[in-house]
């Protein structure tokens, strides 16, 4: 199992050179940013501990990464969610098939604040909580990790001017990576919107110094909605760079990166691979039920 030094892949998209942290190569099964995230916790034991308990979406790449976790520390997972779909029920796949095939116990509670209710009533002294997405700052112990493998990536090739660019949900990731590079790490938040995003930097970080550039788009997107664009950037990536990325939070990434003066502009920029690409074919069923003839898988 490797969990650490990802390979960089330099590739081109749109006529232009960029660099790819391949970070969901790390290991089959523990890879993209949760690997990083959860690292703190796979490489500590934690003797008196017998349950991880977290939150999220059904389908949510921390709940495939979590029931790894559990299952390499011999741990019981508890995951709460606040629906899980009928039509999901009755076919399971993707992070929530793979996530119950591992033994995790994902539990459906229709609950306003499922993070207040599990400090109020699940918490003791054998258990572990992790917050939603990793919002933890034991996360820094893996993202540090992956900070110091692209310093010493640029010093080995002499690069000065490098942006970073990666999309965010809890920002959890670009956070700790702009507070251990030199580098600018631009991102874009994906489940709310800017100030949602701020919030989550100052839930980790008071010192605003260190928190990342986040790029504004003229166009709003909705977390989990499925966008015609999304689809058709996805495949235009997979096709130039012969690399599938995720299908929920990177068609955001790349368009925000691609809409950046950077873009254009004589600098190195590095795009971090978030992994995840377990949901896209439950993602992909989804973009195929809601615009039928409108995209071609064939592109």
């Amino acid at each position: 199992m490797n969990y650490k030094n990802s390979p960089i892949t330099k590739t081109k998209f749109r006529n232009r050179t960029i660099y790819i942290k391949r970070d969901d190569l790390l290991d089959e099964k523990f890879s993209g940013n949760k690997a990083r995230k959860f690292y703190y916790f796979l490489e500590n034991d934690f003797p008196n501990i017998k349950k991880i308990v977290s939150f999220g979406s059904a389908q949510a790449n921390s709940l495939y990464s979590l029931s790894v976790l559990a299952k390499l520390k011999n741990l019981k997972l508890d995951f709460y969610v606040n629906h899980i779909s009928s039509y999901l029920k009755e076919n399971p796949c993707g992070n929530y098939k793979a996530s119950l095939k591992n033994g995790a116990n994902i539990i459906e509670k229709n609950d306003e604040n499922i993070q207040e209710y599990i400090e109020k009533n699940l918490l003791n002294e054998e258990t572990l909580f992790i917050e939603e997405g990793g919002r933890v700052q034991e996360a820094q112990y893996g993202i540090k990790i992956l900070a110091n493998e692209i310093n010493s990536w640029a010093k080995e090739n002499s690069i000065k001017d490098l942006k970073i660019f990666l999309p965010s949900g809890t920002g959890t990731t670009a956070l700790f990576l702009q507070k251990n590079l030199s580098f600018e790490v631009l991102t874009v938040p994906c489940v709310g919107g800017e100030e949602y995003l701020k919030n989550q930097f100052f839930h980790l970080e008071k010192n605003e110094n260190y928190h990342p550039n986040i790029i504004k788009l003229g166009k709003k997107y909705h977390f989990g909605k499925l966008y015609k664009e999304f689809f058709e950037i996805y495949e235009e990536v997979l096709k130039d760079t012969n690399i599938e990325f995720d299908l929920l939070y990177d068609p955001l990434g790349f368009i925000s990166m691609c809409s950046s003066k950077y873009f254009n502009e004589n600098i190195t920029i590095l795009y971090i691979h978030q992994g995840g690409i377990l949901g896209n074919k439950t993602m992909i069923d989804r973009y195929l039920r809601k615009f039928k003839n409108k995209i071609d898988l064939n592109n």
